[in-house]
């Protein structure tokens, strides 16, 4: 089977630990999972997400770290210590930046960023722009995310699909699939669609 989700699943385990058992049960299918325990690593390390943690890296699954970088004005010594954090209190060997910028302009800072994550032990980069950016940032990380949004949107666009960029699509119907090799549509609506699984891994009722 092939590694193609990359889940972002903003659920606690300790309020879903059918969600979080159901994604260690699918970790052949699964590119990665970030790990978002408090809009980033948070200011203690959490017992239940360092457990999830471990199941899934014992099923050979990566764990992405969570860092807001809000568009570029988040100061980046906060962005590397959430980074720092993911690493220590989770064993995350990647890094999932979020609300990335797409400008050229904005280049340096993430650079300085994508250099720092690595030495913070980010196997895995991924950028998520949630739009097309710059093709700058191809040099900088191992994927883009060009497209987050509703699948009503999606399915409106003829977007590229290259093999370095993954589309994260919500409010999907079962039986969709995105165009990238990487990719996650879940079928969660509103505010909080994250809080849904892909359509790929069988969640038990509740």
């Amino acid at each position: 089977m092939k590694r193609s989700l990359l889940v972002p699943f903003y659920e606690h385990p300790a309020d879903r630990p059918e969600g979080w058992a159901a994604l260690v049960a699918a970790a052949p299918a699964l590119h990665g999972v970030v790990l978002n325990p408090a809009n980033g690593a948070g200011e203690a390390p959490d017992p239940a997400f360092a457990e999830a943690a471990a199941r899934l890296r014992a099923e050979g699954v990566r764990i992405l770290g969570y860092a807001d970088t809000a568009y570029g004005r988040r100061p980046h010594a906060e962005v590397v210590a959430d980074l720092l954090r993911h690493r220590e209190w989770y064993g995350a060997d990647g890094a999932f930046l979020d609300q990335v910028a797409t400008a050229p302009e904005a280049l340096p800072h993430y650079r300085r960023l994508a250099v720092a994550a690595r030495a913070a032990g980010a196997a895995t980069l991924v950028l998520n722009h949630g739009t097309r950016p710059d093709e700058g940032y191809a040099d900088l990380a191992d994927l883009l995310v060009t497209f987050e949004g509703p699948w009503d949107a999606y399915r409106t666009l003829d977007l590229p699909a290259a093999p370095h960029h993954c589309h994260l699509v919500y409010a999907a119907p079962p039986g969709f699939r995105p165009a990238t090799e990487v990719h996650c549509a879940v079928p969660g609506t509103g505010a909080h669609p994250w809080g849904t699984l892909p359509h790929e891994v069988p969640e038990p009722a509740r």
